[in-house]
């Protein structure tokens, strides 16, 4: 026989807001410490990030960046357009993220074109670019650093890669 509990129509109402959402694992963008996140999202949409109990780094709790990591994400004042000055031009102009994406593209693809040594002076096959470098920072996870490694130095060429946050 199941006990039925004295609860009012209000009480039994209530729900968890987290009722019907999804939850992805990730990993705080912020330092290089590496905390685990639950990211949950309703209808496509970020609603909460919390830390993940199971982590063995933080162990569910985060720094006030992680926790503000909604916001990162779902800021209405969020920056969308990049600023661009064009060379020798005084006036900024504001451009759409893929246009950039872009330029950096073609830009990167046409420097290493300039700079590409398939033998060196004894002919031994190096298929290398040493005028292209790649410097990361903080905000990259492991996963990040490491896609970026293998497509700079593997992919392109690239001699000279740094990360600040090497862990």
């Amino acid at each position: 026989m199941r006990l039925r509990q004295p609860l009012s129509p209000r009480t039994a109402a209530i729900h968890s807001r987290l009722r019907g959402s999804s939850v992805t694992r990730g990993v705080c963008p912020y330092c290089a410490v590496g905390c685990s996140q639950l990211n949950f999202a309703k209808g496509g949409e970020l609603v909460v990030v919390e830390g993940d109990p199971r982590s063995p780094v933080n162990e569910g709790r985060l720094c006030p960046k992680g926790a503000n990591t909604l916001q990162l994400s779902s800021n209405p004042h969020r920056v969308t357009t990049v600023r661009w000055r064009a060379p020798g031009g005084r006036a900024w102009e504001h451009k759409p993220v893929e246009w950039a994406l872009d330029r950096i593209s073609r830009l990167v693809k046409d420097a290493r074109d300039r700079g590409f040594v398939e033998r060196d002076a004894a002919g031994i096959t190096v298929n290398h670019t040493p005028n292209l470098a790649l410097i990361g920072g903080s905000a990259q996870d492991n996963e990040e650093v490491y896609l970026a490694k293998k497509l700079f130095t593997g992919g392109l060429g690239v001699l000279g890669t740094e990360n600040q946050a090497r862990l």
